[in-house]
Protein backbone atom coordinates (compact mmCIF):
# COMPACT_ATOMS: atom_id res chain seq x y z
CA UNK A 1 0.00 0.00 0.00
CA UNK A 2 1.36 3.43 -0.95
CA UNK A 3 1.87 6.13 1.66
CA UNK A 4 -0.99 8.30 0.36
CA UNK A 5 -3.35 5.32 0.36
CA UNK A 6 -2.45 4.48 3.96
CA UNK A 7 -3.16 8.08 5.03
CA UNK A 8 -6.50 8.02 3.23
CA UNK A 9 -7.42 4.70 4.83
CA UNK A 10 -6.45 5.99 8.27
CA UNK A 11 -8.60 9.09 7.70
CA UNK A 12 -11.65 7.00 6.80
CA UNK A 13 -11.14 4.73 9.81
CA UNK A 14 -10.90 7.71 12.18
CA UNK A 15 -14.13 9.16 10.77
CA UNK A 16 -15.91 5.83 11.18
CA UNK A 17 -14.65 5.30 14.74
CA UNK A 18 -15.66 8.77 15.89
CA UNK A 19 -19.02 8.61 14.10
CA UNK A 20 -19.91 5.28 15.71
CA UNK A 21 -18.62 6.12 19.19
CA UNK A 22 -21.79 7.95 20.45
CA UNK A 23 -24.05 5.08 19.42
CA UNK A 24 -21.72 2.53 21.02
CA UNK A 25 -21.64 4.62 24.23
CA UNK A 26 -25.43 4.73 24.32
CA UNK A 27 -25.81 1.00 23.73
CA UNK A 28 -23.26 0.15 26.42
CA UNK A 29 -24.75 2.59 28.95
CA UNK A 30 -28.35 1.48 28.33
CA UNK A 31 -27.64 -2.26 28.37
CA UNK A 32 -25.19 -2.42 31.31
CA UNK A 33 -25.55 0.85 33.25
CA UNK A 34 -23.55 4.00 32.65
CA UNK A 35 -21.04 3.55 35.50
CA UNK A 36 -20.21 -0.05 34.66
CA UNK A 37 -19.97 0.66 30.91
CA UNK A 38 -17.58 3.57 31.45
CA UNK A 39 -15.45 1.64 33.96
CA UNK A 40 -15.22 -1.49 31.82
CA UNK A 41 -14.32 0.50 28.70
CA UNK A 42 -11.55 2.48 30.38
CA UNK A 43 -10.10 -0.57 32.11
CA UNK A 44 -10.01 -2.46 28.83
CA UNK A 45 -8.49 0.54 27.04
CA UNK A 46 -5.81 0.86 29.72
CA UNK A 47 -4.85 -2.82 29.42
CA UNK A 48 -4.74 -2.56 25.62
CA UNK A 49 -2.57 0.56 25.75
CA UNK A 50 -0.16 -1.10 28.19
CA UNK A 51 0.03 -4.12 25.89
CA UNK A 52 0.91 -1.89 22.93
CA UNK A 53 3.61 -0.13 24.94
CA UNK A 54 5.09 -3.50 25.89
CA UNK A 55 4.99 -4.82 22.32
CA UNK A 56 6.59 -1.66 20.91
CA UNK A 57 8.94 -1.34 23.91
CA UNK A 58 8.00 2.26 24.49
CA UNK A 59 8.78 3.69 27.94
CA UNK A 60 6.33 5.79 29.95
CA UNK A 61 8.20 8.99 30.91
CA UNK A 62 7.97 9.87 34.59
CA UNK A 63 9.49 13.35 34.67
CA UNK A 64 7.51 16.20 36.21
CA UNK A 65 6.03 17.58 33.01
CA UNK A 66 4.93 14.14 31.84
CA UNK A 67 3.28 13.39 35.19
CA UNK A 68 1.42 16.71 35.03
CA UNK A 69 0.20 15.88 31.54
CA UNK A 70 -1.08 12.47 32.70
CA UNK A 71 -2.99 14.11 35.56
CA UNK A 72 -4.42 16.81 33.31
CA UNK A 73 -5.41 14.42 30.52
CA UNK A 74 -6.68 11.74 32.89
CA UNK A 75 -8.71 14.20 34.93
CA UNK A 76 -10.28 15.71 31.84
CA UNK A 77 -11.00 12.25 30.47
CA UNK A 78 -12.69 11.14 33.69
CA UNK A 79 -14.94 14.18 34.07
CA UNK A 80 -15.93 14.49 30.41
CA UNK A 81 -16.54 10.79 29.78
CA UNK A 82 -18.43 10.27 33.04
CA UNK A 83 -20.75 13.09 32.00
CA UNK A 84 -21.17 11.63 28.52
CA UNK A 85 -21.97 8.17 29.86
CA UNK A 86 -24.46 9.59 32.37
CA UNK A 87 -26.21 11.55 29.61
CA UNK A 88 -26.14 8.74 27.02
CA UNK A 89 -29.29 6.87 28.17
CA UNK A 90 -31.21 10.16 28.30
CA UNK A 91 -30.42 11.58 24.89
CA UNK A 92 -30.12 10.33 21.32
CA UNK A 93 -26.64 9.25 20.23
CA UNK A 94 -26.50 11.57 17.23
CA UNK A 95 -27.17 14.57 19.43
CA UNK A 96 -24.25 13.58 21.68
CA UNK A 97 -21.92 13.95 18.69
CA UNK A 98 -23.48 17.29 17.73
CA UNK A 99 -23.10 18.75 21.23
CA UNK A 100 -19.56 17.44 21.61
CA UNK A 101 -18.74 18.90 18.20
CA UNK A 102 -18.77 22.29 19.94
CA UNK A 103 -15.49 21.40 21.67
CA UNK A 104 -13.21 23.06 19.05
CA UNK A 105 -15.09 26.34 19.51
CA UNK A 106 -14.83 26.17 23.30
CA UNK A 107 -11.18 25.09 23.13
CA UNK A 108 -10.22 28.02 20.91
CA UNK A 109 -12.01 30.46 23.21
CA UNK A 110 -10.31 29.06 26.33
CA UNK A 111 -6.93 29.12 24.57
CA UNK A 112 -7.41 32.77 23.66
CA UNK A 113 -8.36 33.65 27.25
CA UNK A 114 -5.92 31.40 29.11
CA UNK A 115 -2.91 31.15 26.81
CA UNK A 116 -3.41 34.52 25.10
CA UNK A 117 -3.26 32.80 21.71
CA UNK A 118 -4.13 34.95 18.73
CA UNK A 119 -6.09 32.36 16.82
CA UNK A 120 -9.52 33.99 16.48
CA UNK A 121 -10.30 35.79 13.24
CA UNK A 122 -13.61 37.34 12.22
CA UNK A 123 -14.87 34.17 10.57
CA UNK A 124 -13.88 32.21 13.65
CA UNK A 125 -15.96 34.49 15.88
CA UNK A 126 -18.89 34.22 13.48
CA UNK A 127 -18.49 30.43 13.62
CA UNK A 128 -18.68 30.53 17.41
CA UNK A 129 -21.83 32.64 17.28
CA UNK A 130 -23.38 30.17 14.85
CA UNK A 131 -22.47 27.35 17.21
CA UNK A 132 -24.33 29.14 20.01
CA UNK A 133 -27.27 29.79 17.66
CA UNK A 134 -27.42 26.12 16.68
CA UNK A 135 -27.34 25.11 20.32
CA UNK A 136 -30.15 27.57 21.06
CA UNK A 137 -32.27 25.96 18.33
CA UNK A 138 -31.75 22.57 19.96
CA UNK A 139 -32.65 23.92 23.40
CA UNK A 140 -35.76 25.61 22.00
CA UNK A 141 -37.34 22.32 20.92
CA UNK A 142 -39.75 21.55 23.74
CA UNK A 143 -40.27 17.92 22.69
CA UNK A 144 -36.58 17.27 23.25
CA UNK A 145 -35.93 19.21 26.43
CA UNK A 146 -39.07 18.40 28.44
CA UNK A 147 -39.14 14.61 28.13
CA UNK A 148 -36.86 11.85 29.39
CA UNK A 149 -34.36 14.18 31.07
CA UNK A 150 -33.19 15.60 27.74
CA UNK A 151 -32.57 19.09 29.11
CA UNK A 152 -30.45 17.82 32.00
CA UNK A 153 -28.51 15.59 29.59
CA UNK A 154 -27.70 18.52 27.30
CA UNK A 155 -26.51 20.65 30.24
CA UNK A 156 -24.30 17.80 31.50
CA UNK A 157 -22.90 17.29 28.00
CA UNK A 158 -22.04 20.98 27.78
CA UNK A 159 -20.12 20.62 31.06
CA UNK A 160 -18.34 17.62 29.51
CA UNK A 161 -17.37 19.78 26.52
CA UNK A 162 -16.05 22.48 28.86
CA UNK A 163 -13.96 20.05 30.92
CA UNK A 164 -12.64 18.37 27.77
CA UNK A 165 -11.62 21.71 26.28
CA UNK A 166 -10.02 22.85 29.55
CA UNK A 167 -8.00 19.64 29.66
CA UNK A 168 -6.70 20.22 26.14
CA UNK A 169 -5.69 23.79 26.88
CA UNK A 170 -4.02 22.58 30.07
CA UNK A 171 -2.01 20.06 28.06
CA UNK A 172 -0.94 22.81 25.71
CA UNK A 173 0.15 24.95 28.66
CA UNK A 174 2.14 22.04 30.19
CA UNK A 175 3.88 21.43 26.86
CA UNK A 176 5.02 17.87 27.48
CA UNK A 177 6.77 16.19 24.53
CA UNK A 178 6.27 12.55 25.53
CA UNK A 179 5.12 10.09 22.83
CA UNK A 180 1.35 10.35 22.27
CA UNK A 181 0.75 6.69 23.13
CA UNK A 182 2.62 7.14 26.40
CA UNK A 183 0.48 10.18 27.26
CA UNK A 184 -2.69 8.29 26.37
CA UNK A 185 -1.58 5.38 28.57
CA UNK A 186 -0.74 7.71 31.43
CA UNK A 187 -4.13 9.37 31.13
CA UNK A 188 -5.88 6.00 31.22
CA UNK A 189 -3.81 4.96 34.25
CA UNK A 190 -5.13 8.04 36.04
CA UNK A 191 -8.71 7.81 34.80
CA UNK A 192 -9.37 4.07 35.06
CA UNK A 193 -9.12 3.93 38.91
CA UNK A 194 -11.42 6.96 39.12
CA UNK A 195 -13.98 5.20 36.93
CA UNK A 196 -13.65 2.11 39.13
CA UNK A 197 -14.29 4.28 42.20
CA UNK A 198 -17.32 5.96 40.60
CA UNK A 199 -18.75 2.54 39.71
CA UNK A 200 -18.27 1.35 43.30
CA UNK A 201 -19.86 4.53 44.72
CA UNK A 202 -22.92 4.06 42.51
CA UNK A 203 -23.49 0.57 43.89
CA UNK A 204 -20.71 -1.45 42.31
CA UNK A 205 -23.17 -3.93 40.89
CA UNK A 206 -22.53 -6.06 37.85
CA UNK A 207 -25.22 -6.12 35.16
CA UNK A 208 -27.52 -9.10 35.79
CA UNK A 209 -27.15 -10.11 32.16
CA UNK A 210 -24.58 -8.81 29.71
CA UNK A 211 -26.26 -8.43 26.35
CA UNK A 212 -24.26 -9.15 23.23
CA UNK A 213 -24.84 -5.60 22.02
CA UNK A 214 -23.71 -4.02 25.29
CA UNK A 215 -20.67 -6.27 25.63
CA UNK A 216 -19.51 -5.71 22.07
CA UNK A 217 -20.00 -1.95 22.47
CA UNK A 218 -17.71 -1.89 25.51
CA UNK A 219 -15.03 -3.99 23.81
CA UNK A 220 -15.26 -1.89 20.64
CA UNK A 221 -14.83 1.37 22.54
CA UNK A 222 -12.05 -0.01 24.73
CA UNK A 223 -9.96 -1.22 21.79
CA UNK A 224 -10.88 1.15 19.00
CA UNK A 225 -12.42 4.26 20.55
CA UNK A 226 -9.88 4.68 23.34
CA UNK A 227 -6.63 3.59 21.67
CA UNK A 228 -6.69 2.87 17.93
CA UNK A 229 -8.68 5.99 17.05
CA UNK A 230 -6.07 8.25 18.63
CA UNK A 231 -3.12 6.36 17.17
CA UNK A 232 -4.55 6.78 13.67
CA UNK A 233 -5.52 10.37 14.37
CA UNK A 234 -1.94 11.32 15.19
CA UNK A 235 -0.80 9.51 12.09
CA UNK A 236 -2.99 11.61 9.78
CA UNK A 237 -2.19 14.83 11.65
CA UNK A 238 1.44 14.46 10.54
CA UNK A 239 0.60 14.40 6.84
CA UNK A 240 -2.65 16.38 6.35
CA UNK A 241 -3.46 20.05 6.72
CA UNK A 242 -5.37 21.27 9.74
CA UNK A 243 -8.35 22.08 7.50
CA UNK A 244 -8.50 18.51 6.23
CA UNK A 245 -8.28 17.12 9.75
CA UNK A 246 -10.87 19.57 11.08
CA UNK A 247 -13.30 18.37 8.44
CA UNK A 248 -13.68 15.24 10.58
CA UNK A 249 -15.56 17.36 13.12
CA UNK A 250 -18.09 18.37 10.48
CA UNK A 251 -18.53 14.89 9.02
CA UNK A 252 -18.86 12.88 12.24
CA UNK A 253 -21.94 14.63 13.77
CA UNK A 254 -23.86 14.20 10.53
CA UNK A 255 -22.87 10.53 10.23
CA UNK A 256 -23.69 9.97 13.92
CA UNK A 257 -27.17 11.41 13.41
CA UNK A 258 -27.74 9.12 10.42
CA UNK A 259 -26.39 6.06 12.23
CA UNK A 260 -28.62 6.74 15.22
CA UNK A 261 -31.63 6.91 12.97
CA UNK A 262 -30.73 3.80 10.97
CA UNK A 263 -29.59 1.49 13.78
CA UNK A 264 -31.32 2.86 16.89
CA UNK A 265 -34.55 4.24 15.43
CA UNK A 266 -33.79 7.73 16.75
CA UNK A 267 -36.38 10.22 15.48
CA UNK A 268 -35.02 13.68 16.13
CA UNK A 269 -37.29 16.70 15.51
CA UNK A 270 -36.59 18.79 12.40
CA UNK A 271 -35.57 21.72 14.59
CA UNK A 272 -32.77 19.63 16.09
CA UNK A 273 -31.52 18.75 12.60
CA UNK A 274 -31.55 22.46 11.75
CA UNK A 275 -29.59 23.23 14.91
CA UNK A 276 -27.07 20.53 14.01
CA UNK A 277 -26.67 22.01 10.52
CA UNK A 278 -26.06 25.49 11.98
CA UNK A 279 -23.44 24.09 14.38
CA UNK A 280 -21.66 22.29 11.51
CA UNK A 281 -21.65 25.51 9.48
CA UNK A 282 -20.20 27.30 12.48
CA UNK A 283 -17.43 24.69 12.70
CA UNK A 284 -16.55 25.22 9.03
CA UNK A 285 -16.38 29.01 9.39
CA UNK A 286 -14.47 28.72 12.64
CA UNK A 287 -11.80 26.58 11.01
CA UNK A 288 -11.51 28.83 7.98
CA UNK A 289 -11.18 31.93 10.14
CA UNK A 290 -8.77 30.54 12.73
CA UNK A 291 -5.09 31.24 12.50
CA UNK A 292 -2.89 28.37 13.68
CA UNK A 293 -3.58 27.97 17.36
CA UNK A 294 -3.59 25.17 19.86
CA UNK A 295 -2.46 22.30 17.67
CA UNK A 296 -3.69 19.03 19.07
CA UNK A 297 -0.71 17.33 20.59
CA UNK A 298 -1.95 14.84 23.14
CA UNK A 299 -4.74 12.30 23.19
CA UNK A 300 -7.12 12.22 26.11
CA UNK A 301 -9.75 9.89 24.70
CA UNK A 302 -12.55 9.92 22.12
CA UNK A 303 -15.83 12.44 21.47
CA UNK A 304 -17.04 10.92 22.97
CA UNK A 305 -14.62 10.88 22.13
CA UNK A 306 -11.79 13.78 22.09
CA UNK A 307 -12.00 15.24 18.77
CA UNK A 308 -10.54 16.92 15.79
CA UNK A 309 -7.97 19.63 15.58
CA UNK A 310 -8.71 20.49 19.14
CA UNK A 311 -10.07 17.17 20.31
CA UNK A 312 -13.87 14.55 23.12
CA UNK A 313 -13.89 13.06 22.19
CA UNK A 314 -15.94 11.74 22.20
Amino acid sequence: MTHSRSVQLAYVVVVLIWATTPLAIRWGAVDTGFAFAAMARMALGMLFALLLLALWRLPVPLHRRALLSYLCAGGGLFVSMLCVYWAAPRIDSGLISVIFGLSPLVTSLLAALWLRERGLGLLSVVGMLLGVAGLALIFADQRLTTTGGGLAAIVVLLFAVLSHAASLVGLKWIGDDSPPLATATGALLVAAPLFLLSWWLTGGSLPPTLSLRGGLSIVYLGLFGSVLGFALYYYIVRYLSSAQVALILVITPVLALLLGRLFNDEQLPSQVWLGAAVICLGLVLHQRGSRPALPMQRPVSDPGTAQGVSPERR
